[in-house]
């Protein structure tokens, strides 16, 4: 099945570079001057092997109805009516603007998939756009070089996830289906060694998280104190841990919502709450003679809904006596308490004394690692097929669910794609029995793991079966 996408921006922000990138050919006219594209123009648009159709629509901008932005702006809305889904493009460069902020409302108001695009994202200088990019509210970004043809497997995967029937029709054989279930493809990362591994650490008021980052960095470069709440923003610095470049953000403590009320805590919260949408590794600093309170199971929830990868460091461990039985105790106590990360890196630390840092940053690497990590369809799927064999999933009135096969589509987080029958039906309780076989067998610790279900065409509509 064919599908539509509208590219929708501000001007200047290279929709039009995008969509020439997409159709393959110099259709739309390309110039450093904003508001060169009026009229919306479509084109047969490939992208691996998705095929579908692209508008490009003129620079969104304010002005009266019967005025030519006016105009321009309606022959966007009748382009946004035709779109399956949309990719709003900003300038990673510009960072977001109130324009990208007030045309993000009208977007959203027309309730279809959104896939946030942060354009001209090459190069340092752009980190901090594809950051601000969060705040649209879309979800993650795609950091995208139209001009380069940079981010395009991104894209790929993200209409994989927002058009999850339209992509999924391409009809293959019997045979077909079989050396997709059980093909002997390697297994694979996104693991990009060249782009810098961004992690946060994030914890409550004066868990330590400043003075252990000066710790890592082996100077004085944030501000420390004993007094709580002295860091307000987030704040991003690059350095290198061994031949690995990195980028580190402090954050600022997380509080009950109920015992926020000064204005500068909730933005310095919410400034938080960006950070660990853009890290990739999320540090989840708690004091370890108080551990695991409720604010920090809250705060490692949010980490594991945002999907991002895990580690727990319980700082001033040089407080703690009988710190091997206490560790234990600790690390039992978390996978107790967040089955949801089940065996996420517990490590020891200390920001005063510098006990732990080396075994905090290996854990960091090495579960980026994981997160990234992506296994063959094969493999998962002779998993499966063991699985099911051994606890089948449970009948719904009288019938009993089937599931066909499954595949990850895409890592960061790991995300797999269940193919059967009444798959709306299976219970919540079997998709966790999956995910905790998915992360024992294939060693996915300390990451968050997503399920999403597809459930097949009927078989005796057509000669091929549509399962892909």
């Amino acid at each position: 099945m064919s599908f539509t996408v509208a590219i929708i921006g501000r001007p200047n922000v290279g929709k039009s570079t995008l969509f020439n990138r997409l159709v393959g050919k110099k259709l739309a006219l390309v110039d450093d001057q904003p508001g060169v594209t009026r009229d919306r123009r479509e084109g047969d648009a490939k992208l691996g092997d998705l095929s579908f159709k692209v508008i490009d629509t003129a620079g969104l901008e304010e002005g009266a109805h019967e005025s030519l932005s006016g105009r321009m702006r309606a022959q966007t809305e009748a382009a946004i009516l035709d779109a399956d889904a949309i990719l709003f493009m900003i300038d990673a460069r510009a960072g977001l603007t109130p324009t990208d902020q007030h045309f993000a409302d009208l977007v959203r108001r027309a309730s279809k998939p959104v896939i946030a695009i942060a354009n001209k994202a090459e190069g340092k200088s752009a980190d901090e756009g594809v950051y601000d990019s969060f705040g649209l509210g879309f979800g993650d970004p795609v950091p995208l070089s139209a001009e380069h043809g940079e981010g395009l497997g991104e894209l790929y995967n993200a209409l994989l996830l927002a058009l999850p029937e339209q992509t999924a029709e391409v009809v293959v054989e019997e045979d077909d289906e079989q050396r997709l279930v059980l093909g002997d493809e390697e297994d694979g990362s996104e693991l990009d060694v060249s782009k810098p591994l961004r992690f946060a650490v994030v914890g409550r008021p004066n868990a330590g998280k400043s003075t252990l980052l000066n710790r890592i960095l082996g100077e004085e470069r944030l501000l420390v104190g004993p007094e709580a709440g002295i860091t307000r923003d987030s704040i991003g610095i690059d350095f290198e841990w061994g031949e690995r470049k990195i980028k580190m953000f402090d954050t600022a403590g997380l509080r009950r919502r109920a015992n926020v009320q000064d204005k500068l805590e909730k933005l310095a919260a919410a400034d938080a709450l960006r950070a660990i949408r853009f890290a990739e590794v999320v540090v989840v600093l708690l004091d370890s003679t108080i551990p695991f309170e409720k604010q920090d199971l809250t705060i490692i929830d949010i980490v594991a809904s945002e999907g991002r990868a895990l580690v727990i460091g319980l700082n001033k461990w040089d407080l703690i006596p009988e710190p091997n039985k206490k560790l234990k105790e600790l690390r039992e106590e978390a996978d107790r308490l967040l089955p949801q990360v089940r065996g996420m890196p517990v490590i020891p630390v200390s920001g005063l004394t510098g006990v732990g840092i080396p075994k905090l940053m290996e854990a960091i690497l090495r579960v980026h690692e994981t997160w990234n990590k992506r296994v063959s369809t094969g493999r998962v799927n002779r998993w499966l097929g063991t699985v099911i064999d051994k606890t089948p999933p449970p009948a719904v009135s009288g019938r009993r669910i089937k599931i066909r096969y499954m595949t990850q589509p895409k890592a960061r987080p790991p995300t797999f794609l269940i193919f059967g029958n009444q798959l709306d039906a299976l219970p919540t309780s079997y998709e966790r029995f999956l995910i905790n076989g998915l992360r024992e067998t294939f060693d996915f610790a300390g990451v968050p793991i997503r399920i999403m279900k597809r459930t097949s065409k009927n078989p005796f509509q057509s000669k091929g079966r549509k399962i892909w």
